[in-house]
């Protein structure tokens, strides 16, 4: 009776109802004021992280690890580091599940909001050793802040909408009163991509070398880094060119286009005809490489030439006015009498020279023995000392013997003398139709003592000089 008394005493006090109500009000308060900085009485797992710009990141943000809260940040103060930079360090407390951290994680400042809201990301590493309380998370953890809204939409600037303005008013320009011609483009893209598939399994094969023409492209932009002002001048020159063209354009280049079609179609029939001529050239360049490396010395003349060429594009309209005339003509000599067989007898002209050319072709394309000619006497002409060139200082001395090199000869040197002997092949093997392969002329093992006429017994090699470079 008493307990139920003194409790029906405090119950029917209106002041300590009253102290009660207050002192449960100021704690919940005091609680709640203090959620961001973590509950009282609850321990948690501190440290410091260093990132290169906190970027609106404020105390009492968010720390978030696979996208559940796991903390808070405390503080956020700038730092200068040793190198003078400065960078900011945040204070991290985090809930004693994420302990501990391994040393390998990242940290990344997001966006958790369109209107600025941040919070703080943590990726956890799979490194064995963490990082022991009170330890700074270095800021080589740090990664790049994702873009913001407002930084994506600040690129737009004047002067880029501007440009984004007039773009697309040229581009519908360009684009309108052309639907039929893009409709028909649109469908002749099938028949592009059916005959395009052999031509581009031709360039990418291994044979074509495709990667090595990037890696060449990196060394060629590197190479024209140095001159990048000169380019420039370049492009200004290209203004003033297209200029020109575009003081021309109608009804000159209009009616090139409008001629381009049937031209295109005359091409798809003879294009089959000239793989042959294709294929060769392609050997052909590859033999013209050394010039095109030697192309970088001679850039400043190119330049100085294409410098000197705008004035001749200026004048250019006068010889477009002649080749209408002078198409007009070609075409006459096309229709006229006799233009036909004579094109007949020169095919068969190429058809009588083909085996020739066959048995002959070989000793350029793969031994290279006409380049090696116009090298040699190049060299011959063009090398020496102070006493003359090469070919005008050496002197050679004849063996002595019958028949020698140095006198009228009745029969091949024989004899007696061990270098007074005859070595001579009139047909030298070049991988021609009907010989083995292999260049033998240049690579004969002389035989002392013996008079050879024709192959030799032992070759040296089956290459040029040309052909091992290669």
């Amino acid at each position: 009776m008493r307990s139920r008394s003194g409790i029906q005493g405090v119950a029917s006090s209106p002041i300590l109802v009253g102290a009660v109500t207050v002192l449960v009000v100021i704690i919940a308060v005091f609680l709640a004021y203090n959620a961001n900085n973590g509950l009282p009485f609850v321990s948690t797992y501190n440290l410091k992280a260093q990132v290169p710009n906190a970027n609106a990141l404020v105390k009492g943000n968010e720390i978030r690890i696979g996208g559940t809260l796991v903390g808070t940040v405390r503080a956020v103060v700038p730092v200068q580091l040793e190198d003078g930079r400065t960078a900011a360090e945040l204070s991290l407390s985090l809930e004693k599940s994420a302990e501990p951290l391994p040393v390998d994680s990242t940290i990344m400042i997001r966006p958790k909001s369109a209107l600025g809201l941040k919070f703080l990301q943590i990726t956890p590493g799979d490194s064995s050793e963490g990082f022991a309380a009170g330890s700074t998370i270095p800021l080589k953890a740090a990664r790049p802040e994702p873009v913001d809204i407002d930084q994506f939409f600040s690129m737009f600037d004047e002067p880029t909408r501007k440009a984004i303005r007039q773009s697309q008013a040229g581009f519908g320009t360009a684009l309108a009163g052309r639907g039929p011609q893009l409709n028909e483009a649109f469908g002749s893209l099938r028949n592009l991509a059916l005959v395009a598939g052999a031509p581009l399994r031709t360039l990418v094969a291994p044979s074509t070398n495709f990667a090595g023409f990037w890696r060449a492209l990196q060394n060629l932009s590197a190479t024209v880094a140095p001159v990048a002002q000169t380019q420039a001048n370049l492009f200004a020159a290209l203004d003033s060119t297209f200029g020109a063209f575009a003081r021309v354009s109608r009804p000159y280049i209009q009616e090139t286009i409008s001629k381009s079609p049937p031209t295109l179609d005359a091409a798809n029939e003879d294009l089959p005809v000239l793989r042959p001529f294709l294929h060769n050239s392609e050997r052909f360049f590859t033999a013209l490489k050394p010039g095109a490396k030697a192309l970088g010395d001679t850039s400043p003349v190119i330049a100085a030439s294409l410098h000197a060429g705008v004035p001749v594009l200026n004048a250019s309209p006068v010889l477009n006015n002649q080749l209408e005339p002078t198409a007009q003509a070609l075409l006459d000599f096309q229709e006229a009498p006799g233009v036909i067989p004579g094109l007949e007898l020169l095919t068969d002209t190429n058809r009588t020279l083909d085996p020739a050319l066959r048995f002959i072709t070989p000793a350029q394309t793969q031994c290279s023995y006409f380049t090696l000619v116009f090298r040699n006497l190049a060299l011959s002409t063009g090398g020496g000392n102070d006493y003359g060139h090469w070919l005008n200082a050496f002197t050679f001395a004849p063996p002595t013997g019958a028949n020698n090199e140095g006198s009228p000869a009745a029969a091949p040197a024989n004899g007696p003398e061990p270098a007074n002997h005859l070595h001579y092949n009139p047909f030298p093997n070049t991988g021609a139709p009907g010989q083995t392969n292999g260049c033998e002329a240049g690579n004969e093992k002389y035989a002392k003592g013996e008079t050879v006429i024709g192959p030799a017994a032992e070759v040296w090699g089956t290459n040029t000089t040309k052909a091992e470079e290669e």
